[in-house]
């Protein structure tokens, strides 16, 4: 039997909140305030979803980067179960993987424009303030582990490819217990480099309208503890299986079609999301909630329409029982951390639909202009008159990242012998 795998309630630092419950109102309210206006060195304006300065602080990181700062604030959250953990197991037994992909921007950019000016790099400039593994090499160093620690960088799918190499660690008898999501900030080079692709919109994502003009890039991050204990990812000192969240299934496919674009008849995709319903022995009617990728592109949000219509069938179409939403245009596109941070809005909605009826259950609103593209299968997504036919228990979280990496990731209230799938405990 497969090595059962617990996850913490995240900590999360994102322009929609950066704590759990302000993230989550957001999300139900349709409140993309976060995103804002911002200008570039290239005196471009771009929309981009942008933490308050305020809400961030400086760190003892050797380079105190805002990406640091931002994973910092999400890390701070699960703290406590980092130190619950390391009591159990020891730091030689907790790993650390951590989607993104962001390598030192802010510092590089300054650096290279000093260069071009005096044909020098300033003093306290180093290359290594560009190494690739410095997000998860600061969270090892944070919490003094000496597990491995790695960073993946998949683009939008940098964060998945994160949490599913966790699980693999543990099942591995390698560590125990891995911090593991992801943490990207929307640089200059971000925001040039995907407008160059023509993918970003003169306007907030409006994803899966027949009006979508690309993406909104974001910038935020998103962590969990993920144990094979329940114990060690439980607030409270009282441990319930039943009240945990388990990652269920993990699928991973690669198109290996284009450097950047997917395959458009969305065989990839779906691929991923057959691969996570076999790891979890479960069928496509079992997921009461899909977090859509929904970037807001002419060929993303087509193919994906495709390969979830094909997955899941008459489920998923208009006023049938499985809903889905893209949370994009609340929190913009945060890039490596975006599987985290959407994987942390599935965590919520099984957290707090727990227990309630159907009158009551909230999900996270699909905000945009509400003009359907009808040349592209129609998906059931969550509107702010949407009634809800089942309880929430099980959700499924996908990321379609550069290169066709694509992962989807399942999780749901932990498997007990009197638990049914669907129904009410």
């Amino acid at each position: 039997m497969k090595q059962k795998l617990y996850l913490s309630n995240p900590g999360i630092a994102t322009a929609a909140g950066c704590d759990a419950q302000t993230f989550w109102n957001s999300l139900v309210d349709g409140n993309n305030s976060g995103l804002v206006k911002v200008k570039t060195f290239s005196d471009e304006n771009f929309f981009a979803g942008k933490i308050d300065d305020k809400k961030l602080s400086p760190t003892n990181a050797k380079y105190d980067m805002r990406i640091i700062q931002i994973e910092d604030l999400a890390l701070n959250q699960i703290a406590p179960l980092v130190e619950r953990a390391k009591e159990k197991y020891g730091a030689a037994r907790i790993a650390v993987c951590v989607g993104s992909c962001d390598n030192g921007s802010e510092f590089s950019l300054a650096g290279h424009r000093e260069f071009f000016a005096t044909k020098k790099f300033p003093e306290n400039y180093s290359l290594e303030m560009q190494s690739a593994d410095y997000p998860a090499t600061f969270a090892k160093e944070k919490f003094g582990l000496n597990a491995p620690a790695f960073v993946f960088a998949t683009a939008c799918s940098s964060s998945a490819s994160a949490i599913a190499k966790g699980a693999e660690l543990i099942r591995a008898g390698i560590v125990d217990a891995a911090i593991v999501g992801g943490a990207d900030v929307a640089s200059d080079t971000a925001l040039i480099g995907f407008n160059s692709l023509e993918s970003i919109s003169p306007e907030k994502i409006n994803p899966f309208s027949k009006n979508r003009a690309g993406i909104t890039l974001g910038e935020g991050a998103a962590f969990f503890v993920l144990a094979k204990d329940f114990c060690v990812v439980q607030n409270s000192s009282d441990c319930d299986e039943e009240n945990c969240i388990e990652l269920l299934g993990v699928g991973e496919s690669c198109d290996a079609h284009h450097m950047t674009s997917p395959l458009a008849d969305g065989s990839g995709a779906l691929c991923a999301m057959k691969a996570a319903l076999d790891d979890a022995s479960l069928e496509n009617e079992n997921i009461d909630y899909v977090n859509l990728h929904g970037t807001g592109t002419k060929l993303n949000d087509a193919m994906e329409s495709l390969a979830v219509s094909q997955c899941f069938g008459e489920s998923i179409c208009d006023g049938k029982t499985i809903f889905a939403s893209s949370t994009k245009p609340i929190t913009g596109h945060t890039l490596g951390a975006s599987s985290a941070v959407e994987l942390a809005a599935c965590f919520l909605a099984i957290k707090n639909n727990c227990g309630k009826n159907s009158e009551q259950i909230k999900l996270p609103l699909h905000v945009y202009d509400g003009e359907r593209d009808e040349k592209i299968p129609r998906i059931n997504l969550v509107g702010r008159e949407t009634k809800f036919l089942r309880p929430v228990n099980i959700c499924m979280s996908n990321s379609f990242g550069f290169g066709g990496c694509n992962v989807s990731l399942i999780i749901g209230k932990s498997r007990s012998e009197n638990f049914r799938r669907g129904e009410e405990n």
